[in-house]
């Protein structure tokens, strides 16, 4: 039913020879796979590169609680000015990832590249974290708001249990695995249908917002710049809310492998989504503000409810079931898109080596995406969700600052190396900054959750030494690991 993946890979042996040195094999070099192996297809086009990269952005937040931003900027104009300026920090992120998807032609995305520029460790510890923590609490956090909201019609009169959002979490989440089990061109045309709901979601606010400015209500827009002035913490934190909102963009880079033309695809996927992100994101909080004073909006559980309320009537109803499509989206892309890096991973020795197996007739990384399911399982019904992600929400910019920060290095360190799309430094050198500001700003603001996520991250260096370095392991313990 499995076999081994066609694409060369580097084994852990090659790192503690020095043979590879931490580098991966081109995935350019003009060598076909070998007769009797089997490969992941090149299925994803730029229409299904940009649907990933839309369909995992944009979730439930915006829709929920985009309020973030507005509490730590004090000001309709000053909050409006950061989803702007975020946008395009994060524009500037996603084409220094374009960058790198057109020179470094392989799947795994965060993992690949820090492999690339810095060598084993720190792309195990980044895959490591990943894995066992990071992915499984995400994914179990977006799946529980598609269960409370695919629910909401149903209990619109009293309150919903909260087993009844579990087990409905659960079977969403079983649905996503299946998907992504059986078929990379169903998993991607569900989530190109998906992201035209989104699309339609935002589009069923903003024109309603934008009837409202032709018929002049624009009280909220009057002073935009007055109120509480943004505290020196209160700013950052701001920009804090603004890039969480925005992450995602880089999702793309994880399944290069099965891009069409990806020197063209990627940065063209990149470029249109991000446009479309950020002015779909500014002009659906500027309908907010047609109709909702900041104040209404800070009190609101639900600001899309309450707009659609107040302008749609009954229609508001529909509200919840495009949120639930919406989270619906974010957990089909992101296990599409993180299952390639836990099969990188184990291609190239930093993982059980079944995680980089093929499912023979579906060509599907069928154990990478399993894999995910009882771990996520375990989160949903067991963990303290937010905890865990509020520990690690620091190890995220940090490992993107530490990517952008490798082009900077390949730039100088591999100089020839071949790049079909080039960015200015100073959009590397900005935005790794950015980065590390925010991971500086975690270990101010909150320096006991950030500080034990610290302590979590660097357990991967033990398990680097203990399941890759040591060599002499005992036979039971190499079956464990499936070497």
């Amino acid at each position: 039913m499995f076999r081994k993946a066609s694409v060369p890979a580097v084994s852990n042996g090659s790192y503690l020879q020095g043979q590879a040195n931490g580098k991966l094999s081109s995935m350019d070099s003009g060598q076909p796979a070998q007769e009797g192996k089997v490969v992941l297809k090149k299925k994803v086009t730029l229409l299904r590169g940009i649907s990933i990269i839309i369909g995992t952005i944009i979730g439930a937040g915006i829709f929920i609680s985009p309020k973030g931003i507005l509490k730590n900027t004090g000001s309709v104009g000053m909050s409006l000015t950061v989803w702007t300026v975020c946008g395009i920090l994060s524009l500037f992120g996603a084409l220094c990832y374009a960058e790198l998807g057109t020179c470094i032609k392989k799947s795994g995305g965060h993992y690949t590249y820090i492999l690339e520029a810095f060598g084993p460790l720190p792309a195990f510890v980044r895959v490591w974290v990943e894995l066992l923590i990071i992915r499984p609490a995400a994914t179990a956090v977006i799946s529980l708001a598609f269960g409370r909201y695919i629910l909401e019609p149903f209990f619109m009169q009293c309150e919903i249990p909260e087993l009844a959002i579990k087990l409905i979490t659960a079977v969403g989440i079983t649905l996503v695995m299946v998907l992504n089990s059986t078929s990379v061109s169903w998993s991607a045309r569900i989530q190109m249908f998906l992201t035209f709901c989104k699309l339609v979601a935002i589009l069923i606010i903003v024109v309603p917002g934008v009837i409202q400015l032709i018929k002049g209500e624009t009280q909220h827009f009057k002073n935009a710049f007055a109120g509480n002035d943004a505290s020196v913490m209160g700013l950052p934190l701001a920009f804090y809310s603004g890039m969480y909102a925005y992450s995602g963009w880089f999702y793309l880079n994880f399944v290069t492998e099965e891009v069409e033309n990806p020197e063209k695809n990627i940065p063209l996927a990149i470029c249109i989504s991000m446009i479309i992100v950020t002015v779909g994101y500014v002009l659906t909080n500027v309908a907010y503000f047609t109709t909702i004073s900041a104040g209404e909006l800070l009190l609101s559980k639900a600001v899309a409810v309450t707009f659609a309320e107040r302008l749609m009537g009954s229609f508001s109803l529909a509200v919840p079931v495009f949120v639930a499509l919406s989270c619906f989206g974010s957990m089909n892309g992101g296990i599409f898109a993180v299952s390639r890096m836990f099969f990188v991973a184990s291609r190239e020795g930093h993982l059980p080596e079944i995680l980089s197996m093929i499912h023979v007739r579906k060509h599907t990384p069928l154990p990478a995406v399993i894999v995910l399911h009882p771990l996520t399982m375990i989160m949903l019904f067991n963990g303290d969700l937010y905890s865990l992600l509020n520990f690690l929400s620091f190890a995220r910019w940090l490992f993107i600052g530490l990517v952008v920060a490798g082009l900077i290095y390949l730039r100088y360190k591999r100089p020839d190396m071949p790049r079909p799309f080039k960015v200015p430094l100073f959009i590397p050198a900005l935005f790794s900054f950015t980065c590390l500001f925010m991971v500086a700003l975690s270990l101010y603001s909150d320096p006991v959750n950030t500080g034990i996520g610290f302590a979590i991250t660097l357990t991967g260096i033990p398990a680097y030494y203990l399941f890759i370095v040591w060599d002499n392991k005992p036979k039971w313990f190499r079956k464990l690991l499936g070497k």
